[in-house]
């Protein structure tokens, strides 16, 4: 099984060496024993990068868990299994991506708070993001209040936590509506969780950032309605 460099709380390192496990020249992918690279999954888009050995150089264009496997999809030719090779991940990619998780976890939980509104579904983008919300119907007014909101908690510049924790603790201290716990496998346990300070804790695989004050300023620039009582909100940081 793959080892995930970047869990629980090293999302910030951008190179590392590993051995191929496994190579499919067909399906052109290889299996590492180790990576960075983040599979695609909660929302967020797969790292992209490159990997590197002796003359040989591919480019990373996705990476997807597929019957267990962490697989690196790659433009170019293919290292032999046994292979040691060095990865680097596209850095300005990753970090987009991590403040733009982080923004969404903050958004999620102004909403949760104040409008009793659960995330329905997410996606990150480096450029712009969106959220779903259930049930929701919400104003111009309810819009300008989210975004101050969001915005107070990133300029406290507050610090993440991001570990494993105990599923029992989890579903303790996640607050009600705030993530479905039940679809995750029972035996997954402990679970990867990603702390705000004492405002939000929520179990997620994906990359954050270490600190709110990272992000810069969010703005909402669309809300549209997905269906009966779900509201999309699209956001971008500036």
């Amino acid at each position: 099984m793959t080892e995930l460099l970047y869990h629980p709380a090293n999302e910030y390192q951008k190179e590392f060496d590993a051995e191929v496990e496994k190579t499919d020249n067909e399906k052109n992918y290889i299996v590492l024993d180790k990576t960075l690279f983040y599979k695609e999954g909660g929302g967020q888009p797969a790292d992209h990068g490159k990997i590197s050995w002796g003359s040989g150089e591919a480019e990373v264009t996705d990476v997807q868990k597929d019957h267990g496997e962490i697989r690196h999809f790659v433009e170019g030719d293919l290292p032999e299994e046994g292979k040691e090779v060095h990865g680097e991940i596209d850095w300005e990619r990753r970090y987009r991506h991590m403040k733009m998780h982080t923004a969404q976890h903050i958004v999620s939980k102004v909403v949760l708070d104040e409008y009793d509104a659960t995330t329905a579904g997410n996606q990150v983008h480096a450029d712009q993001s969106r959220i779903d919300f259930e049930p929701a119907e919400f104003s111009d007014e309810d819009l300008e209040k989210i975004q101050e909101m969001a915005n107070e908690i990133i300029e406290a510049d507050i610090e993440l936590q991001k570990s494993e924790v105990a599923r029992d603790r989890l579903e303790e201290e996640t607050e009600d509506g705030r993530t479905n716990l039940d679809l995750i496998p029972d035996h997954i346990d402990p679970l990867r969780a990603v702390e705000i300070g004492d405002i939000d804790i929520c179990p997620c695989g994906g990359t954050h950032v270490d600190s709110t004050g990272e992000l810069g300023e969010l703005e909402i620039v669309e809300r549209r309605s997905k269906g009966a009582d779900v509201e999309r909100i699209e956001f971008v940081l500036k």
